[in-house]
């Protein structure tokens, strides 16, 4: 006999719901956001130079270092921090997203955080 070719149903897929769709934060999102507040609340040096005398005289408590920072700095960055025993976060952009994310409109490669302010970003960083 003959039929009427059918149309196959098509199956829908099934959603999962990432951390972006139900509206959470992403961890890239979260720290901008406590960079912002650390910009508006409290005091940081911005900067390759300014981070390094921060950290020769121990007024740092944390340091960001952009991912395309040159090989030579970053390590200069990170000894004088291991002398220092101050911590070092290595953020998750260029030092273009970090110039936006500390709300500048120029390129930030390093950043020297004194007082956080109204921010819990010493305590998240540390807990990671």
């Amino acid at each position: 006999p003959f039929f009427p070719s059918r149309k196959k149903k098509k199956k829908k897929k099934k959603t999962t719901y990432t951390q972006e769709k139900m509206g959470k934060k992403s961890g890239q999102e979260g720290m901008n956001s406590k960079l912002a507040l650390v910009m508006k609340s409290g005091k940081a040096l911005l900067g390759y130079k300014q981070t390094l005398k921060a950290l020769r005289t121990g007024k740092s408590k944390l340091i960001f270092v952009c991912n395309n920072l040159r090989p030579l700095q970053k390590s200069e960055v990170e000894y004088y921090a291991m002398l220092g025993r101050t911590e070092v976060h290595y953020y998750n952009g260029n030092n273009i997203q970090m110039g936006t994310a500390c709300g500048r409109h120029h390129r930030v490669s390093t950043l020297a955080i004194t007082d956080a302010g109204d921010s819990d970003i010493l305590a998240k960083t540390s807990s990671e």
